[in-house]
């Protein structure tokens, strides 16, 4: 696939270069802030876009928020997002975009060789790969009396792969359980959510939004 690469840490930056080469992917660029990320994303329009989250002049979201426009001006890029910190407020924001082609995941990840590739080609392919701990982290929440209380704990397993991006399919596998099972698990979230079945309504965004809501 043809890659766009932001990342400030230079040592990683080249690292992450190498092993995409050795993929067979093309890097088009590799740059170390937000403002060449969306210059260089214009100029190439790559299938998928890495980015860091703090990058310079500030070093506290630009990457995440460059994203989010690469995501509004330019919907068939792919954005995947590499960061050691989860910014709650803008990756609630990317994960609940529409169209998928989305990720965020944590920098431990991209040690994991073939997990960060899974990753990658899963966001190329236009689905989703979210970290577990960034979803955890963002479900974080004020104590209050909610929806979600209703569900199992297998039901709330398969909301969590759900806002995970995972298919029917991979959470199946993840939880060892049939695909009809899976199915069977997510209707009844859906009705204890008491989330619409009617069109011009998902509502499998809206229950990753439940999950979500602090």
């Amino acid at each position: 696939m043809r890659l766009v690469l932001a990342e400030d840490s230079t040592l990683l930056r080249e690292g992450l270069v190498r092993l995409l080469a050795e993929e067979g992917h093309e890097v088009l660029a590799a740059v170390g802030d937000a403002a060449a990320l969306l210059a260089e994303t214009g100029r190439h329009r790559p299938d998928v876009v890495l980015t860091d989250v703090r990058m310079p002049p500030t070093h506290t979201d630009e990457g995440l928020r460059a994203a989010l426009q690469i995501r509004e001006r330019w919907p068939g890029v792919g954005v995947l997002v590499l960061s050691q910190y989860v910014e709650k407020r803008y990756a609630t924001d990317l994960l609940t975009a529409d169209g998928g082609r989305v990720g965020y995941l944590l920098k431990d990840r991209v040690m994991q060789v073939g997990e960060f590739l899974d990753a990658l080609d899963r966001v190329h392919a236009g689905g989703a790969a979210f970290d577990p701990e960034v979803v955890r982290r963002l479900l974080a929440r004020t104590r209050h009396v909610d929806p979600l209380t209703r569900l199992t704990a297998r039901e709330r397993e398969v909301l969590e792969k759900m806002a995970q991006g995972h298919s029917n399919t991979g959470i199946a596998e993840a939880l060892s359980v049939s695909r009809s099972s899976v199915e069977k698990h997510i209707n009844a979230v859906f009705d204890k959510l008491d989330l619409p079945d009617t069109p011009g309504f998902n509502r499998r965004t809206l229950a990753v939004l439940h999950y979500l809501r602090d």
